[in-house]
């Protein structure tokens, strides 16, 4: 079981690594600039985040129901999937592209955004808005990939689509003066790369299921109408997360440019932790769902546990390296003497965060690999009420720090309540017959 997870893990791990490589190269490459560009793409990605993030159920969604159907050994079912996400990609790509200008003025009115700062993150949306088709595709591909226990493909494609934008970006920026334009056009085009790979690799290896795969099996309407239902617990679950960061960094806009710096680049660190940890995650919801679909309690219990141990000890080393090096780390996004030093109060956090957020992801795994959505959703808008109590509570005595506890809190409070939900409705028990 051990090799079985690392075998998933490590590929995601260090896929998802280069996740936020990519962002702290745009931190970075703002952050030569000044405090106000950081601030920008800082927000720029955020709206983006926000706007993704709540379709991420094409990955999820399609992972859990994917991985199940490989379980079964159901080829009808595994290919059936895709179709079914990349039909609602396209739709909600053509609905994001029509309605990008309310997008944006809604977006850039949450954020508090000054009228210095405004132009800036005006060019970046207006640009990378045209990566949506490509994007929502590829979370659709990348979620059934990994629903096929295929850590290797999505692999090659975050590695390609991040190396494909950090060169792009470094080119227009260095060399173009381009500055946030630059960082945008180089997600554009890499999104593109991306799409194109993953196509040629799904004919490369699974063009044998396409036989399989019809429009009226696609749109037949009760297992539409299944997929739909446990994509919108997803989406509801994955807008209060989004809202909970989106809230954060709006908070943070308010308290002025060089608080905005100092809350993305600490984000890096972050996001650094989560998409290492999140590696796990996604080893959990194909295991699970292959065992859940197998109907095999006792793996799927072993899988779990294991899953835990392992997440729990790379949280372990990351604070450890933020414990070491933070002072280090944030010099590398930063090479602004008055950034660095409304920072470093702050670091601490960085020391506690991996420990006591971690469960949660290796939970939402767990959750999408039973398709449990509705547990999922509730769990995190019981969260969320507890974050925005705690700010709320703290707002007024403790400035910055309190907007940190209320994020810390809110990250261990899922896993709390995941684990409750979890044991109350006997999510892991399989009915066996």
């Amino acid at each position: 079981m051990n090799k079985e997870i690392l075998k998933l893990a490590i590929p995601n791990i260090i896929s998802n690594i280069s996740v936020p490589l990519l962002s702290s190269v745009d931190t970075a490459l703002m952050g030569q600039l000044s405090a106000l560009h950081i601030g920008a793409v800082g927000v720029g990605s955020m709206i983006f985040n926000f706007i993704y993030w709540n379709f991420g159920f094409l990955r999820m969604g399609t992972t859990g129901i994917t991985a199940q159907a490989y379980g079964k050994d159901s080829e009808k079912a595994m290919v059936i999937t895709l179709g079914r996400a990349l039909f609602i990609a396209v739709i909600l790509a053509v609905l994001i592209m029509l309605l990008q200008v309310p997008f944006a003025r809604f977006s850039f009115y949450l954020m508090n955004l000054s009228e210095t700062q405004l132009p800036l993150v005006e060019t970046y949306f207006y640009i990378r808005i045209w990566a949506a088709p490509a994007t929502l595709a590829l979370y659709a591909l990348m979620g059934w990939y990994f629903g096929m226990q295929n850590a290797i493909y999505p692999l090659i494609l975050t590695i390609t689509i991040n190396g494909v934008n950090i060169i792009c970006s470094l080119i227009f920026i260095k060399y173009f003066g381009f500055e946030v334009a630059g960082v945008a056009y180089g997600t554009v085009i890499a999104q593109y790369v991306g799409l194109f790979l993953a196509i040629g690799l799904f004919f490369y290896k699974y063009r044998y299921l396409l036989p399989q795969l019809s429009r009226a099996a696609i749109l037949q309407w009760e297992e539409l109408k299944q997929f739909l239902s446990i994509n919108s617990d997803i989406f509801i679950r994955t807008f209060c997360l989004t809202f909970a960061f989106g809230f954060f960094y709006s908070q943070s806009a308010v308290g002025g440019e060089q608080l905005l710096a100092v809350n993305v680049i600490l984000l890096q660190f972050l996001n650094w932790m989560s998409y290492g940890v999140d590696g796990f995650a996604f080893a959990t919801e194909s295991l699970v769902g292959k065992y859940v679909g197998a109907k095999q309690q006792l793996q799927l219990n072993k899988s779990i546990r294991l899953s835990f141990l392992w997440a729990l000890g790379l949280a372990g080393l990351y604070s450890l390296l933020y414990g070491i090096f933070g002072t280090y780390l944030v010099s590398i996004f930063s090479s602004q003497p008055a950034v660095i030093a409304a920072t470093k109060p702050y670091l601490f956090w960085m020391i506690i965060f991996p420990l006591l957020s971690t469960p949660c992801y290796i939970w939402d795994g767990i959750f999408i690999g039973l398709t449990a959505s509705r547990a999922m959703r509730d769990s995190m808008i019981i969260s969320l009420v507890v974050y925005l109590a705690v700010h709320y509570l703290l707002k007024a005595g403790y400035g910055n720090h309190g907007l940190w506890v209320a994020l810390l809190i809110f990250m261990a409070a899922r896993g709390v309540i995941q684990w409750w939900v979890y044991k109350k409705r006997n999510l892991g028990v399989l009915e066996i017959t």
